[in-house]
């Protein structure tokens, strides 16, 4: 019997990357993998009043002489006073005033208070641009990655960090693809494509993954119905949510960017960790019940339950789109039931501002809609309008827990613009394709 020696031949083929993989590598200057650790400086970095006070507090901890220095690059910071209001105490007010005053010294940009959610002024103001790398104290920064950034929360020392040096590391995420066929029915929504995944997924199913939303159907999805989607991958655990660049991308950022940006593609022989496949055509609405975001079930068996509150605004439902669609369901049913409290708060001056010009501002204070002014409001429960004991609110946010709106004693459930709107209109929890009346 005669052996053959084979040698075997290398493969030379180098491994493809996710778009993860490729935003972070872009942002580190060297080629990354899922595991690795990236040493980046961020394209910019936003924290919010509920978060600079505490990072001021790191920073200065940081020096010899336990002074409070210039940040490095304060032209990549933006300061986001948006937790906090009127009604949060003086306590609340003072922590603003500092971080207010800190980057009134040191040239930072700063949202005050009354012009809207950081993340959304963040995305509406062109401070985020595909193939960045963005990151905010809160966690749903993740909505960045609706234009093909690498956009990720982080804590407030990491954030001190960037004040010291500028820099952050982050460890490579693996992903998870998330491949979308089809297209949404009338009465689907992004929310409730967001909620099947919770379902689907669990709330801790994509712990320090990337969701990386890919397929024919994302073709479809409109740029609020992206930042939706990235702004829940958290929900499920992810560090980030991230979309592909197209026409859509670049027809959102007309006029928006002010310099030259570089989309970033995944490769074809790219690795994930699982493929998960949603068929838009079959999503339908949904409704998650209190006290997790993965208490889901479909709204039509959710049974005849009485919604006190229902609760239109925050970085995930606040926008004129969301508000078009509930206002509809409002007209529909003619105004607000009896003893519900309806109360409407935009996502960004520029959306109120828009509201007001068309109409729809007046409109909802007609149809009996109580208005408060663009920002996070009752959504984490540090100010607006604090839900009751034993109420039960259903809100286009995007957490229920306990406590989420500043009383635990209430009830959060989680729905679509559009469910949340026949809610006010019914006073119950009704499947929006059975109608308001």
């Amino acid at each position: 019997m005669t052996f053959v020696s084979v040698t075997p031949v290398a493969n030379t083929t180098p491994r493809g990357q996710t778009l993860a993989e490729k935003l972070l590598s872009r942002s580190a200057g060297q080629t990354l993998y899922a595991g690795d650790v990236a040493i980046c400086e961020p394209d910019a970095a936003m924290g919010t009043d509920g978060s600079i006070p505490m990072a001021l507090d790191y920073f200065r901890d940081m020096q010899d002489d336990a002074s409070l220095p210039a940040p490095a690059m304060p032209e990549r910071l933006v300061f986001a006073l948006d937790h906090y209001g009127a009604t949060s105490g003086a306590k609340a007010l003072a922590l603003q005033e500092r971080a207010r005053s800190y980057a009134l010294a040191h040239g930072v940009c700063v949202f005050d208070i009354g012009e809207g959610i950081g993340h959304q002024l963040m995305l509406e103001r062109g401070r985020v641009l595909p193939g960045q790398l963005v990151v905010g104290a809160d966690s749903h920064a993740v909505s960045y990655g609706a234009l093909n950034a690498f956009g990720s929360g982080i804590g407030s020392s990491d954030f001190a960090g960037i004040l010291q040096c500028g820099q952050l590391w982050l460890k490579v995420p693996g992903s998870i693809r998330i491949h979308l066929t089809g297209k949404l029915p009338s009465y689907g929504s992004a929310k409730d494509l967001a909620l099947t995944m919770a379902r689907r997924l669990g709330a801790g199913g994509a712990n320090y993954l990337a969701l990386e939303f890919d397929g024919p159907g994302v073709a479809s999805l409109d740029m609020d119905d992206r930042i939706v989607l990235a702004n829940m991958s958290v929900e499920m655990g992810a560090k980030a949510g991230l979309f592909p660049y197209d026409e859509r991308t670049g027809a959102w950022l007309s006029g928006r960017a002010d310099k030259p940006f570089e989309p970033v593609a995944a490769d074809a022989n790219a690795v994930y960790e699982q493929t998960l496949t949603f068929d838009l055509d079959e999503i339908v609405p949904q409704v998650a019940l209190p006290h997790r975001v993965d208490n889901v079930v479909d709204i039509d068996a959710a049974g005849d339950t009485r919604i006190d509150m229902v609760y239109l605004g925050t970085c995930t439902g606040g926008r004129t789109k969301d508000y078009r669609e509930a206002l509809s369901v409002l007209r529909e049913g003619g105004g607000v039931a009896p003893g519900v409290r309806l109360v409407v708060t935009p996502a960004s001056d520029s959306i109120q501002a828009e509201m007001q010009q068309n109409g729809m501002l007046d409109e909802f204070r007609a149809l009996g809609a109580e208005l408060q002014p663009p920002g996070c409001g009752t959504c984490c429960g540090t100010c607006g309008s604090i839900p009751t004991d034993g109420m039960r609110v259903l809100s286009t946010a995007n957490r229920n827990f306990k406590g989420r709106m500043g009383n635990r004693q209430a009830q959060i459930f989680l729905a679509s613009p559009r469910a949340c709107a026949t809610a006010a209109v019914t006073g119950h929890l009704v499947d929006p394709r059975k109608g308001t009346q």
